[in-house]
Parts: C-alpha cells; structure tokens; sequence
C-alpha cells in the first residue's frame, strides 16, 4: 500500500478573495482538484460543493436540503492548480467583491468510470492511494448497494439526492463499528442503523426511484487522514486525539447532543493572544455564517494530533462522543523518515 509524504498533493486548504469578475482563477492548490468545498469567510453565505462527476457550474449546499442545479456565475472550471470561477451575480457565495473565502479542496480520481460491484451500476472517480472516492447513481427505489471503489471500508460517507429536496445523509463507523447515521445539514444527534451496508466494495442507502444520487467516500489512510470519535471530558485540558500526522483540517460533530460540524484549518490563522499551538478560526459547514475567531473553541494542531481545548458543548461536553474527521499538514513520519514538526 502506498504511502503519502506530500498531503498536499490529495488535499489542499485554499484561502482567496472574490472580485466578482469573470475567470476569476484561484491557484496555488498544487493539482487539479476533483472535489471543491467553498465557504464564506468575511460574509454569511452558503457554502458550495462542486465536483469532477456533476461537473462545474452545478453546486450543493452543506447548510440546505436542495436540488441539484446549474448555475453559470459560480465555480465555471476544475484547472491544473486550482479551480477558476465567474462573476457569481446572483448569490455572492463562491466570488463576490472583497469577500474572503476558504476552499477545501480534494484529489479523487478524475473522469469518472463505471463500477458494478454493487446491485446497482455506479459511476465511481476514486483516488485508493489518499482514500476518497466520488461516486454517482441513480436509484431505483430499493436498499441498493452501491460500489465505491475505494478497495477498503469507508469510514464517513457523506451522500445527497441530487434529485429531490432532502437531508445530507451521512453514514459512518467511527464510534463503535456499527453503522451510525447522521445529517451533515443540521444538529441532529446520531441514530442506529440496522439493514444498512458498508463494507470494502460497497455500501447502501435508500432512495426514490429514478433520483439522481452523488456521495463522497472516505476511507482511513495512515499517515494522511484519520476518522474516529473521542470522549468529552468537559474540561480546558481535554480530550488529546492521536492522528498520526499534524492536521491540516478537521471536522468535529457532537454526536451526542444537537451542535453544529465544525471545520478548521491550519492555514487560517490563529489568534496569537492564545498560548500553545491553537487553531480557533471556524466555520459551520451546516450553516450559512461566517467564520468566527472563538477563544471559547479552540484545539491545538500539534505534530501527531489535536487536543480539544476549552470546555464547550460543542465538541467537549463531559461525556457526549464526538465524531471527527482530520486531513494532514504532514505525516508524523513519512517513509522518507522525516518527521514532521509541531506548530
């Protein structure tokens, strides 16, 4: 199995300022990105999702239940080192003047290719070398299964009826091997599933017939991502959660109570009035608000981990568990046995 010295050639963090003009290119990602999540940083917006399979111009809103739609001022091209977008006239979420945005920004596997693994045919761009695939299909009303082509068991699959206006299903193994499901669109808390599917081939959601469906899988890579759960200790000294690598991007959702995902990065500042290593720059991936400097919500990026600081029921209630997901800055050690550095 391969392993990644460079994350940054499967995952980027870009940060951009929108002129609300026409091939406005955003460069500096270092590929060609297959997968593009945009948020508003300095302004209240949606945040957009964009891929290689739906194609430019079409995106899906993390905070929203709705349908799949093209617009020609958004994202407008997937380019060789990052993304190129128009003038954004009618939302102002991806390009609007002075506005700053980040983008989170994913290599899977380009065009796409057909896959029938599952019971019904998908169309699958999977990168089996950084763990993450995008997967396409049309549902014919039953509990299908669906290939992924990923090779291994995702840990979070993240899928969205393109079709019809619904919820963000989200499915995932993390806390306890079973399978758990939750909706990246709002609080809700975690719910048990039984009859569901998700193995190293495959895995199962249900939806009308004839719905048009996209998903993106990801699967656990040493090294370069890791997706698992924590306990909250409820303290400023709290939960330290080993990675592996020093995190470029993390996700965190109190499975337990009713809070929002929370996204933070590395390559956004943190605020240098805090000791230690914090990173508290936020976005919520399931809201429309800006980003917030939150000295109440902070975490330490550190060299092999992250450590929660700050008691906040949002990701450090005593006893709630915590879902998260975490891409690297850099491996702890890579196999050209270079260790990486802490903050």
């Amino acid at each position: 199995m391969a392993q990644i010295n460079k994350s940054t050639d499967y995952f980027n963090t870009g940060l951009y300022t929108g002129n609300d003009t026409d091939d406005h290119a955003i460069t500096g990602v270092n590929f060609q990105p297959d997968f593009v999540w945009i948020k508003g940083r300095s302004s209240a917006v949606s945040p957009n999702l964009y891929d290689v399979i739906r194609g430019a111009n079409k995106p899906l809103s993390s905070n929203g239940t709705n349908t799949e739609f093209t617009r020609t001022d958004a994202l407008k091209s997937f380019d060789s080192d990052g993304f190129t977008l128009d003038d954004d006239a009618t939302s102002d979420e991806v390009n609007n003047n002075g506005v700053t945005y980040a983008s989170w920004n994913w290599l899977a596997g380009g065009t796409a290719s057909e896959n029938t693994d599952g019971s019904i045919t998908s169309q699958v761009s999977a990168n089996t070398t950084s763990g993450f695939s995008i997967v396409s299909w049309t549902a014919d009303g039953t509990n299908n299964t669906v290939g992924h082509g990923l090779g291994q068991t995702p840990s979070i699959v993240i899928a969205k009826n393109r079709s019809a206006t619904s919820n963000w299903d989200t499915i995932t193994n993390v806390i306890d091997g079973s399978i758990d499901y939750l909706k990246l669109n709002l609080t809700d808390v975690k719910v048990d599933l039984t009859g569901y599917t998700l193995n190293s081939s495959v895995f199962s959601i249900n939806y009308p017939n004839t719905n048009n469906i996209i998903a993106y899988c990801f699967a656990e890579k040493k090294g370069y991502s890791k997706f698992g759960s924590y306990t909250g200790n409820g303290s400023a000294d709290g939960t330290f959660i080993y990675t592996g690598f020093k995190p470029a991007f993390t996700i965190i959702k109190n499975a337990s109570a009713a809070y929002d995902w929370l996204a933070q990065d590395s390559t956004r500042q943190a605020d240098a009035n805090f000791d230690g290593n914090p990173v508290n720059i936020l976005n919520q991936v399931n809201a429309n608000n800006a980003e917030s400097n939150a000295s109440t919500r902070s975490v330490d990026y550190l060299s092999n981990g992250f450590k929660i600081r700050q008691n906040t029921a949002a990701w450090n209630t005593s006893g709630n568990t915590f879902i998260y997901m975490a891409f690297a800055e850099n491996p702890l050690v890579g196999t050209n046995n270079i260790p990486a550095t802490a903050r």
